[in-house]
């Protein structure tokens, strides 16, 4: 079971940060702070999303077998590429129309 997650892990923080923190950003959109604040609480929230990635990171380097060693490093380099990728939008352009 631990291998399995630790395979699974880098890819399901992925998707639970890009979820919520577009989640916030609706939420911001609709009845949430404007301005600077807005920003400041969304540039937080992808500030704990990549921290979370490079723990997740960290934790799954501990596998057993070299060869599961190099499956987990790529998956998690992936998902951490993906949170930078998918976060950057977010951050930089306009959130609301």
């Amino acid at each position: 079971m631990g291998d399995l997650l630790r395979i699974a892990l880098p890819l399901t923080t992925w998707l639970a940060s890009f979820s919520a923190i577009y989640g916030l950003n609706g939420w911001l959109c609709a009845a949430g702070p404007q301005g600077l604040a807005g920003r400041g609480i969304l540039l937080a929230a992808a500030a704990a999303a990549l921290m979370l990635q490079a723990l997740a990171l960290g934790w799954v380097l501990k596998s057993s077998t070299p060869r599961l060693r190099m499956l987990v490093t790529t998956l998690a380099v992936v998902a951490l590429t993906a949170t930078v990728w998918t976060l950057l939008p977010g951050l930089f352009l306009t959130r609301c129309t």
